[in-house]
């Protein structure tokens, strides 16, 4: 299996461990749409819309910024991304 950052995300399992609004941090549910700049999350209280370029977040244990998949679910599965 590839790097999940080049994975479809619908119906995983996503954390929330870092953004620039502290209110954002430790939000965890699962991921039930995504588009360019936003990824739309059903947790235990409801639905939340989390901006991606604020986040830092982890997916099944892979830690992803969320700055660096600002684009479009498709356009991110086909990309090669640099690793750190």
């Amino acid at each position: 299996m590839g790097s999940l950052i080049n994975m479809p995300w619908l119906s995983r399992d996503i954390e929330v461990v870092g953004s620039t609004d502290p209110t954002l941090v430790g939000i965890s549910g699962t991921v039930l749409d995504e588009t360019r700049r936003t990824l739309r999350v059903k947790t235990q209280n409801g639905h939340v819309t989390l901006a991606k370029d604020t986040i830092r977040f982890t997916i099944e244990g892979e830690e992803i910024d969320g700055t660096s998949v600002a684009q479009r679910p498709e356009d991110r599965i086909g990309k090669r991304y640099r690793r750190n």
